[in-house]
């Protein structure tokens, strides 16, 4: 995992004075980090019937498909308002100042369907708990949510205690 956290770049005070953002621009760059990495996602799923894929807007797109494509399962994207053109699910979630929504198309999940949640990092765990909660909403099961980085001290998997949690790499 150390081959892995120095493809992680730090940005101290991004995007506002105070934060330290991981920036996996570098990992996602080096053709074997991001296999490994992608290995390391759905490692621990395999052969756990996994039926599709889904990921957040807009970094779980890339993780989220190439991890699909590696179970040969479809991939379905938790998208931002007022991006998919068909009829769509939404659930809307609080943020530390305001709240947001997620969006998936009516037809993307269904009963039978065994989901697991790919995300580039877990931090408060808001936007993965609304995503568990939109895969749902759909009749669809949440498998489990499996993440890149974990920001262990901002109790994001608090949000996730109903589901089994896996994450590459601790900060």
């Amino acid at each position: 995992m150390e081959r892995l956290k120095a493809k992680i770049r730090d940005i101290p005070d991004f995007p506002e004075p105070g934060i330290l953002f991981r920036d996996i621009t570098p990992l996602v760059k080096d053709p074997t980090a991001l296999r490994l990495t992608v290995h390391q996602l759905l490692h621990p799923f395999l052969g756990q019937d996994i039926t599709a894929v889904a990921g957040m807007e807009a970094r779980g797109f890339i993780f989220g498909s190439l991890v699909a494509w590696e179970l040969g399962v479809g991939f379905v994207p938790l998208r931002k308002p007022g991006k998919l053109p068909y009829d769509v699910q939404s659930v809307t979630y609080d943020l530390e100042y305001g709240s947001t929504a997620l969006e998936v198309h009516l037809d993307a999940l269904g009963k039978g369907d065994r989901v697991l949640l790919v995300d580039d990092l877990l931090a408060t765990g808001g936007t993965a708990r609304a995503s568990c909660e939109l895969v749902e909403n759909l009749g669809a099961e949440v498998v489990a949510c499996s993440f890149v980085i974990e920001l262990d001290a901002l109790g994001g998997r608090e949000q996730l205690k109903d589901y089994p949690v896996y994450s590459v790499l601790h900060y």
